[in-house]
């Protein structure tokens, strides 16, 4: 008997299935597919095989390792298939790899700008269903400015992720939004977290509530969807109104 592989295996057992998610997403392809659909919609087969560059029956085989793996859901319309990320924690889980893998990447081009994310992606753009981008990053500010939220243990909210609550102001506040705090309590997902803002490198607000608040934000004219996947639009009503929120702190 080997004492070390047996203290290997021991550890593996504490974290099951985590090598098999890694293979999952270790393929270049898989990977593609899985981007591509960080925007929330669900999206063709066909559409999906022509992203990851792949033939049909390559791609076939590989959305059905995701959807077995429960990576992917699927969605049956009469002869068409579309597939979705499965779950919103599924979508952080890849937001936060996405995380690792630029802050780990060589430094080869020490010149280079901050960041490689498309300027029309910086500002505003959405984290699978929650705001993302600096305006996502700052309106956060302003809310633990404002103490709107805090750590559910009820301290100031730590650099990494973090379970969130909103406070008796915070509750007061999505309230005149149009948000109602108990049905996104009840939903099968966390209410609120910090989640890590891959191209500012600082939390933005997800979870339940998040998603709540883009809603919110697009119900009322500040915030719209573009013509390209996951990019955002403040209109002029939404500039005005998130500058004035900023800058009263």
């Amino acid at each position: 008997m080997n004492p070390a592989l047996d203290d290997l295996d021991s550890r593996a057992r504490h974290f099951p299935g985590l090598s098999r998610i890694g293979a999952l997403i270790a393929d270049p392809g898989r990977a593609a597919m899985l981007w591509s659909l960080m925007d929330g919609t669900a999206r063709p087969a066909g559409e999906l095989t022509m992203i990851a560059g792949l033939s049909p029956s390559a791609a076939s085989g590989h959305l059905a390792r995701l959807t077995d793996g429960g990576l992917l859901a699927l969605e049956v319309s009469g002869r068409h298939r579309y597939y979705r990320i499965a779950t919103p924690d599924i979508a952080a889980a890849i937001e936060a790899l996405a995380n690792l893998a630029r802050a780990s990447a060589p430094q080869r081009e020490p010149e280079r700008p901050p960041s490689a994310v498309p300027v029309e992606m910086r500002y505003a753009r959405t984290c699978y269903d929650h705001l993302a981008g600096e305006l996502a990053v700052q309106l956060f500010d302003g809310m633990i400015a404002r103490n709107w939220l805090a750590a559910d243990d009820g301290h100031a909210p730590a650099h990494g992720p973090t379970a969130l609550d909103a406070t008796p102001e915070g509750a007061a506040a999505f309230a005149e939004l149009g948000i109602d705090l108990t049905a996104q309590r009840a939903r099968r997902r966390r209410f609120a977290c910090t989640c890590i803002d891959w191209s500012e490198r600082r939390p933005h607000l997800g979870g339940a509530l998040g998603a709540a608040f883009l809603e919110a934000c697009e119900s009322r004219g500040w915030i719209e969807p573009t013509a390209k996947r996951r990019v955002l639009r403040v209109t002029p009503a939404g500039h005005r109104h998130f500058d004035a929120f900023l800058a009263d702190r």
